[in-house]
This record gives C-alpha cells, structure tokens and sequence, in this order.
C-alpha cells in the first residue's frame, strides 16, 4: 500500500498560521500581564512604644540623729578666805630708824653727738674769678640805676641750679642782665662737717652809673 500525502488547502494553511499567531499573541501577552503585575511590598512604618523605665529605688536617706544640747556645767566657786586685818599696836618702837633711804643710781643719758657745722656757700671768693653783669647800653642811655638781690640754689658741685629774683631794681633790663650773669657763676658749696650739701645764697648785684 502506498500513502500519499496531500498537500493542504489554503484555508487549512491559513487556519494553521492563524492558530500559531494566536499562540504567540497569547505567550507575549502573558508576559506583558507577569511584569506589569508585580507584588508591591508597601512599607509599613515601624511604631515603637517607648516604655518608662521602672523606677529604682532609692536608698533612704540618712537622717541626722539629732544632737543633745550640752548641759551647762554649774561651777561652784569656793568663797575666798578673807586676809586677816593687821592689828596695829600703839607701841614705840626701839628699833632705830634709818637716816635716809640710799637711791638706785639713775641709768645715763644717751648724749646726742654734737651737730656738725655748717658752713655756708659763698661766691665772693677771688680765685672764682665770677665776673660782673654787664650794664644794658639802653639802661645806661636811659640812666637806670639799682640794685636786685637774687636768690641762688648752689648744688654741691658749686653750680647754680635755679636764680630768682628776690628783690627787683625797678628795671626789668637790670634784673635779666644780672641773672643771666649769675646763672653761669661758680660758687663754693655749703658744706655739713666735710660734706657738700644743697643749699640757697643771696647774691646783692648793685648798677651805679659812673659820675
């Protein structure tokens, strides 16, 4: 026997195709469906109840114990015997009396040592060689005559430290002319014992035209 294989007929091809198009459309859908649906894990907030925590007890505490007032202590002073009163007796006594009553030699004195002189300075002396204040030509022309005191503070290297004008000779030229002089001069220093002390001197300056 022979079998003979027929060919199929165009509606069964078309059947055929179809059919596997559908399967496929069908598998494609399917996986559409699988990854469009997917198990969505939503988050839940974690709610935690914090509970108090228990208590602990605590010691009790240590009370002072209360402090016992000190009790006075009463002292009893013993009376204090009384001196007995001396008696005196109306008797003449034959014990002879003592002429006088010889005194302890009172201590010395310390004696302050003697101060020590002072010598006053000076500005007279020739070998300072001070010369005289020159008289203002305009004090000369004008005739102006007198005579100023100037108060000197002379340290003890024999150098003026300040001049003032103790007593003015009516001319202010006059007065500048002699302290100006008087500022430069040389003097002899005060001295205590062998030691050149501070000290002030007056120094007469006298202007006198010549007639």
């Amino acid at each position: 026997m022979s079998y003979t294989l027929s060919r199929p007929s165009p509606l069964q091809r078309s059947g055929l195709l179809s059919v596997v198009v559908g399967l496929h459309v069908g598998v494609f859908l399917l996986i559409l469906v699988a990854k469009t649906v997917v198990p969505q894990i939503m988050e839940i907030p974690l709610v935690v109840d914090l509970l108090p925590a228990p208590e602990v007890a605590k010691p009790p505490e240590a009370k002072p114990l209360p402090m016992a007032k000190p009790v006075p202590v009463k002292t009893v002073q013993a009376p204090i015997p009384k001196a007995p009163t001396p008696v005196v007796e109306a008797t003449q006594s034959t014990v002879p009396t003592p002429a006088a009553i010889v005194a302890a030699p009172a201590e010395p004195k310390p004696v302050a040592p003697p101060a020590e002189p002072v010598s006053q300075a000076r500005f007279d002396a020739d070998y300072l060689r001070n010369p005289a204040p020159p008289y203002p030509p305009i004090a000369r022309r004008m005739g102006e005559e007198g005579k100023v005191v100037l108060r000197v503070s002379v340290n003890p290297l024999g150098t003026a430290d300040s001049v003032e004008i103790r007593t003015s000779s009516g001319s202010q030229r006059l007065d500048e002319s002699a302290q100006k002089t008087v500022r430069n001069w040389k003097f002899i220093p005060a001295k205590r014992g062998d030691v050149a002390v501070q000290s002030w001197v007056l120094v007469p300056i006298i202007f006198k035209l010549e007639q």
